[in-house]
């Protein structure tokens, strides 16, 4: 009796594996890659100086606290510019947060000048109702003053 010995999967299949293979790899790693830099960006805005202040203040709000309940944290991307350099920065940034009662958003612009963050707004507009609420109150126009002199 002759044995036949069969060809291997890989060794009949190698003219179309390979290529198909190599493009997946491809393909993964750029979205690997895309998802690591879209993480690196939101957690870089996570971190600024503005949005940890910002929900320092919705934190402290009453009417916000009445509204969304406790405890309220961030909730989902955050997106909008942030830039640095040297002592001078500016933020005009959105940040999705959430509470037990309800959604919002909080919007943070400001200033920085020789490591000192001046906001010129931060407000948040609940989604169920449009309502704004103002989180600097007479801060606002104290920064108004300020810029006008």
């Amino acid at each position: 009796m002759d044995t036949i010995e069969h060809k291997s999967w890989f060794a009949r299949n190698w003219g179309w594996a390979v290529p198909l293979g190599g493009c997946l790899t491809i393909i993964i790693l750029f979205f690997v890659f895309l998802g690591s830099v879209i993480f690196g960006v939101s957690e870089l805005i996570t971190q600024s100086t503005p949005s940890q202040d910002a929900i320092a203040k919705v934190n402290e709000d009453d009417y916000v606290i009445n509204i969304l309940g406790e405890p309220i944290e961030t909730n989902g991307i955050m997106n909008g510019s942030l830039s640095y350099e040297n002592n001078v920065g500016s933020a005009d940034i959105s940040i999705p947060i959430k509470g037990p009662n309800g959604e919002a958003q909080l919007y943070v612009v400001g200033t920085k000048l020789n490591d000192q963050w001046t906001y010129k707004e931060m407000y948040v507009i609940i989604d169920a109702t449009n309502e704004q609420i103002d989180l600097l109150g007479y801060e606002q126009d104290q920064y108004s003053n300020e810029n006008a002199q």
